[in-house]
C-alpha cells in the first residue's frame, strides 16, 4: 500500500496564505510520486488534484493546468540512479529537469513549488543551472525554508515552497521566510508570514525582503543576504580588520584514512622509533583543544613533509546536514606539545601562509568556533568546502585588542604559576623532616600567595576601584562618601552621596565638552551653561550635566567615532534604562535639598542606603573611566630628529593627588606643560583644558581640578570637583578663552 505524505499544519497554512496574497484564489495541486512509487503526495481535501505518473510529462500538464488558475507542484524528489547519471551525465534528481522545463502560459501565470532546499541553496553547477533556466521565464516571488514540512518525511528535512510568477520587465522584490528549528507558537510564525507578504523591504521576526535580486548563479540560502547576518559581518571590522580566510592560509587534505594505513602497513605502536600521532576528528574538542592521547589513539609512520607543524589550524570535516548550527567548526591550534603528529583524512589542515601572531591566531581559532563563522562559511550545510573556508571573512584584532589578548594571556600564564607554585606548598607539607618545620613552610611560603589573593578579590569590589582607579577627583569624592557613611553622621553623609552623583556627572560632561569640541561638534546643551556661567549668581548643576551627557549619547553626530574614542565608553552611561533612572532618582534629591525640602532625620538612614545604592549604579556603569586616565603634564622635552617627544607626567588616579611622576614618548609635539589630558586606550592624549585645569587650591592649599562655574564681568570662577572651594582668575586671556570654546 503507498503511503500518503500531505503539507503539516503550519506549512499548509502558510502555503494557503501565499496563494491568497500572490495568486487571489486557491491553486490545482499536480503531484507525482515523491519516492519511486512508496510515497506519494496528498493534497488538501478542498484543492483538486491531479495526480501524473511520469515525470517527463509533470512540465506539460503543469503548462495546461496554469490556463484554469494558480498550481501547486509537487514533482517527483526520487533520485536518478548513480548508472543513469553517470551514462547521460544528468542532474541528480530528476526535478532538476522538470524545473527547467516549465513555463508559463500567460502573463499571469502563478505556481508554486515544493521541494527539498538543496537546489536553492546549492552552489553545485546542476543547481544553479537550472534557477537559470527557472529566471529565464519566471520571477520568484517569496521563498520559504523549513524543516518538517511533509509528514512521513524525517523532520530534520529541510524543504521550500517558492511561488513563481511569469517573468515581467520589473522584476518585482524577492521575499525569503524561514520557519525556526524548534518551532515558536505556530500562531506567531503565521503572523510573521502575513506581516512579511505585505511588506516592500525590511525585515520580520523571520523573514525580510530583498530589493535587489541577486543573480541566478547565486544560491539562495536564507542567511545569505539575512540583514542580521549582514550586519554582524560588516561588525567583525570592529575588531580591527577582515581578511578572507584564504589570505592567511593554505589548506590540505591528507590521504591518511584508519583502512588506508592497515593496508600500508603504517600503524605502529606509541614507543615505536618515529611513531607519528593520528589527529582524527574526535581528538578536536569544542573548547579549541587537542585531546591528550588514549588507548583509542592511532600511532602511524608518516613522512616528515606530511606531518603536522606548531601554527597549523585543523578543523574537522562535517558531512552531515545541520539546520540550526548549536555551535561553529570544532578547530584547534596546533602547539608544540602536540607534535609530532599527522592528519587524518576527515580533518582539514590551515597552513599559514605567513607566521601569524599569537593574537590573531587565537582570535581567528575563536571565530571558527563560533555559530556565525559556521553561518558564514555557507547554506546550513555543514559540508567543509575549500571553497567556502577560503571564502570566509574572518577577524584581524587591531593594536588595543591585541595588546588585550596578550595580557589576558599573560594573566593567564601567571594564573597556572601561582596555581603550581601553591600545589607545590601544599603537597610539601610531608616531605620536611618534622612537622614544625612543615607548619612553617606553609605558611611562610603561602603568605605571598594569600596576599596575592587577596589583593584580587578586591578588584572585585567596586568601592576598591574606584578608590585606586578611578580619576582623582571621583575617587576623592567617593572615599568621602564611604567615610562619612561609615561614621554615622547621616547629615553629612547623606550629603556627600549628592555632592558625588553630581561631581561624577559634572567631570564625565566636562570630558564630553571637551571631546566633542576638540572635534567641532558643539552640543545643544552647552547655550543652557553658557547663560547659567554668566548669571554670575550660581552655575551649571546637576541638571545641566545630564542634560549634556543625555544629548551625548543620542547625538547622530557622534555615530561614526573611531573604535578607541572615549566618547565610545562615554554615551553607555546614561543609555543604560537603570544608569538614567538612577541618575533622576538622584537629581530629585539634589532638588529637593537645594529647595530645603530636606529629609526628615527619622527617615534619612533609609534614603541613605537608597541614594547610595543609585550612586553605586552609576558609579558602576562609569567604570570605564578607570582606562581613561587623567594625567597632568609636568614636562615636555621635543626631539625634533627622533620626530618624538619624552614627556614626564603624573596619572591621577585613585583618592590622592600625591602621584609619582612618569615618563612616556609622544609623537606629537604640541603638548602642553602644566594641562591635563585624557588618555584613551590607543594611548592617544586629547586636551582638557580649559574645561579642566589643575591648580594648588586658594584655599585649602591641595592641588585640585577645577571647572568654571561662573563668569562674572570682572573675573571667571572656576570651582573645585573635589571640595567645591573656588579659584578667581581675573586674565583676560582666560576670559578670551572661554569665548572660543563657545562657554562665553
Amino acid at each position: 500500500m503507498v503511503e500518503m505524505a500531505r503539507l503539516s499544519s503550519w506549512a499548509e497554512q502558510l502555503v494557503r496564505i501565499g496563494f491568497e496574497r500572490l495568486a487571489q484564489g486557491a491553486p490545482t495541486v499536480l503531484s507525482s510520486s515523491l519516492l519511486a512509487g512508496e510515497l506519494a503526495f496528498r493534497a488538501p481535501e478542498d484543492w483538486q488534484s491531479v495526480p501524473e505518473p511520469s515525470w517527463e510529462q509533470l512540465a506539460p500538464r503543469a503548462a495546461e493546468l496554469l490556463t484554469r488558475g494558480p498550481l501547486l507542484l509537487v514533482p517527483t524528489w526520487e533520485r536518478r540512479p548513480d548508472s543513469e547519471r553517470r551514462r547521460a551525465a544528468s542532474p541528480p534528481d530528476y526535478y532538476v529537469e522538470v524545473m527547467a522545463a516549465c513555463r508559463p502560459p500567460s502573463p499571469d501565470a502563478v505556481m508554486a513549488v515544493l521541494l527539498p532546499a538543496h537546489p536553492w541553496v546549492s552552489d553545485q553547477p546542476w543547481a544553479a543551472e537550472m534557477r537559470t533556466k527557472i529566471a529565464e521565464h519566471w520571477d520568484i516571488l517569496l521563498l520559504a525554508y523549513g524543516t518538517g514540512m511533509l509528514t512521513q518525511i524525517s523532520a530534520n528535512a529541510e524543504s521550500a515552497v517558492v511561488f513563481l510568477r511569469a517573468r515581467a520587465q520589473t522584476s518585482p522584490v524577492l521575499k525569503l521566510f524561514q520557519v525556526p528549528r524548534p518551532r515558536p507558537d505556530e500562531t506567531a510564525v503565521v503572523k510573521d508570514f502575513e506581516r512579511l507578504l505585505h511588506r516592500q523591504g525590511g525585515r520580520g521576526e523571520y523573514g525580510y525582503v530583498l530589493r535587489e535580486i541577486p543573480g541566478p548563479q547565486q544560491s539562495l540560502y536564507f542567511d545569505r543576504f539575512d540583514p542580521h547576518i549582514l550586519q554582524r559581518r560588516e561588525d567583525l571590522a570592529g575588531f580591527g580588520a577582515v581578511n578572507d580566510l584564504g589570505d592567511l592560509f593554505t589548506f590540505r587534505r591528507s590521504s591518511f584514512n584508519d583502512a588506508a594505513l592497515k593496508r600500508g602497513k603504517q600503524l605502529t605502536s606509541p614507543k615505536a622509533p618515529g611513531a607519528v600521532r593520528m589527529i582524527r576528528p574526535r581528538d578536536i574538542a569544542r573548547d579549541g583543544t587537542i585531546t591528550p592521547p588514549s588507548e583509542e589513539t592511532l600511532w602511524a609512520t608518516i613522512p616528515a613533509d606530511q606531518q603536522l607543524t606548531a601554527g597549523d589550524l585543523v578543523l574537522r570535516r562535517m558531512n552531515a546536514p545541520i539546520t540550526v548550527p548549536p555551535h561553529g567548526f570544532f578547530t584547534a591550534e596546533v602547539g608544540e606539545a602536540d607534535l609530532p603528529a599527522a592528519a587524518s583524512d576527515q580533518v582539514v589542515i590551515l597552513r599559514p601562509i605567513k607566521p601569524l601572531s599569537r593574537p590573531q591566531a587565537r582570535l581567528i581559532s575563536m571565530f571558527l568556533r563560533t555559530p556565525l563563522a559556521l553561518t558564514l562559511a555557507g547554506p546550513r550545510l555543514a559540508i567543509t568546502s575549500m571553497e567556502a573556508l577560503s571564502a570566509l571573512p574572518v577577524p584581524q584584532p587591531d593594536e588595543a585588542l591585541t595588546k588585550a589578548l596578550d595580557e589576558l594571556t599573560a594573566a593567564k600564564q601567571q594564573f597556572k604559576r601561582w596555581e603550581q607554585e601553591a600545589d607545590s606548598v601544599i603537597e610539601s607539607v610531608f616531605l620536611e623532616k618534622t612537622a614544625a618545620q612543615a607548619r612553617a613552610r606553609v605558611i611562610d611560603s603561602g603568605r605571598a600567595l594569600r596576599l596575592r589573593a587577596e589583593a584580587a578579590l578586591l578588584l572585585d569590589d567596586l568601592g576598591h576601584s574606584v578608590r585606586t582607579r578611578f580619576p582623582y577627583p571621583i575617587a576623592y569624592r567617593w572615599r568621602e562618601t564611604e567615610a562619612r557613611i561609615s561614621a554615622g553622621d547621616t547629615q553629612a553623609a547623606y550629603a556627600a552621596i549628592l555632592d558625588t552623583a553630581e561631581e561624577l556627572l559634572c567631570y564625565i560632561a566636562q570630558l564630553v565638552l571637551a571631546l566633542t569640541h576638540a572635534r567641532k561638534i558643539t552640543l545643544g546643551s552647552v547655550t543652557a551653561i553658557r547663560d547659567k556661567l554668566a548669571g554670575g549668581r550660581s552655575g551649571p548643576g546637576f541638571g545641566d550635566w545630564a542634560n549634556v551627557l543625555n544629548e551625548a549619547a543620542s547625538s547622530k553626530q557622534l555615530n561614526n567615532l573611531p573604535q578607541a574614542h572615549p566618547l565610545n565608553d562615554i554615551r553607555t552611561l546614561l543609555a543604560h534604562q537603570d544608569a538614567e533612572k538612577a541618575r533622576q532618582a538622584l537629581s530629585e534629591r539634589r532638588n529637593n535639598q537645594a529647595h530645603l525640602r530636606r529629609v526628615d532625620p527619622i527617615d534619612l538612614p533609609h534614603a541613605i542606603d537608597v541614594a547610595f545604592a543609585d550612586l553605586t549604579r552609576l558609579v558602576e556603569r562609569a567604570r570605564f573611566l578607570a582606562d581613561l586616565p587623567l594625567l597632568e603634564i609636568t614636562d615636555v622635552r621635543w626631539d625634533a630628529f627622533a620626530r618624538s617627544a619624552r614627556v614626564e607626567y603624573r596619572e591621577l588616579a585613585g583618592d590622592h593627588p600625591v602621584v609619582p611622576t612618569r615618563t612616556m614618548t609622544s609623537p606629537s609635539n604640541d603638548l602642553e606643560t602644566g594641562s591635563l589630558y585624557l588618555r584613551d586606550t590607543d594611548g592617544a592624549l586629547h586636551l582638557l583644558r580649559p574645561f579642566l585645569i589643575g591648580r594648588d587650591c586658594p584655599t585649602c592649599r591641595t592641588w585640585s581640578t577645577f571647572h568654571a562655574d561662573r563668569v562674572p564681568k570682572t573675573a571667571v570662577v572656576f570651582k573645585s570637583l573635589e571640595h567645591g572651594h573656588t579659584l578667581e582668575d581675573t586674565s583676560p586671556d582666560t576670559r578670551r578663552l572661554l569665548g572660543q570654546i563657545g562657554l562665553v
